[in-house]
């Protein structure tokens, strides 16, 4: 993905309270960063923070850590979240890989991951760069609790397709999955549209969701029509 460089970004950034400057420093210690043991969910991937500023204020109860790795995308969901007069409590950004999520995130610190509308990473030899490949369901497994969960939504078939067959290799459970989101009358209550779920949304795009959970040797659980379920090769 190419992303056009704005100049300012690293430093508003650097200046902004909304950003967790040392993330390291706070592993196993986030409850205690927000001031309360509410319980952590993180959006890995958050792009402009749509999805995740609206779910910290439907959710007071929640602590919501955004991640994005891009300055430049980062910017844009500071900016917009300073304009707010009011601003969740319950809501913090930190600029980084999600690669270090272990480094950041102490064992069974977080309850819950969304993923959404992930660079699907098309090339082959990419294939461990996507947010759903056997590699990083190992590191959320590291720092979900022991109910912890994973929801993941994206517009891409292929993607789709490819994080069902990764999960049960991987020991994960596959609770609960649909190819059209907003068709879906279970899977579609509360949910919470991020920008480019509007936008594809709005081109008659459907919106694919799956709910996995680590440790249940590949398990299926109310996942619907199993039968969709594309299969390994």
């Amino acid at each position: 993905m190419r992303l056009r460089n704005i100049p300012r970004a690293e430093a508003v950034i650097a200046d902004s309270a909304l950003v967790v400057h040392n993330p390291k420093e706070q592993r196993g210690s986030w409850q205690k960063l927000f001031g309360n043991t509410n319980p952590v969910h993180i959006e890995v991937g958050m792009g402009k923070g749509q999805f995740l500023t609206q779910l910290a204020a439907m959710h007071p109860e929640i602590n919501y850590v955004g991640i994005e790795r891009y300055t430049s995308v980062l910017l844009r969901a500071v900016e917009k979240l300073e304009k707010q007069e009011e601003k969740p409590e319950n809501l913090l950004f930190i600029c980084m890989d999600a690669r270090e999520l272990q480094e950041v995130f102490g064992e069974g610190e977080v309850e819950k991951i969304y993923l959404n509308f992930s660079d699907p990473w098309p090339k082959e030899r990419h294939a461990d760069r996507r947010l759903t490949s056997g590699k990083f369901l190992k590191r959320y497994e590291q720092i979900l609790a022991p109910d912890g969960m994973v929801e993941f939504k994206t517009d891409n078939r292929g993607l789709f397709d490819f994080s069902m067959k990764e999960t049960g290799p991987a020991g994960w459970m596959l609770k609960q999955f649909t190819y059209d989101l907003h068709g879906d009358e279970q899977l579609s209550q509360g949910n919470v549209m991020t920008e480019y779920e509007e936008k594809f949304s709005a081109k008659g795009n459907p919106i694919c969701k799956m709910i996995i959970a680590p440790g249940a040797d590949g398990r299926v659980e109310n996942a619907g029509d199993t039968a969709a379920i594309p299969k390994e090769q």
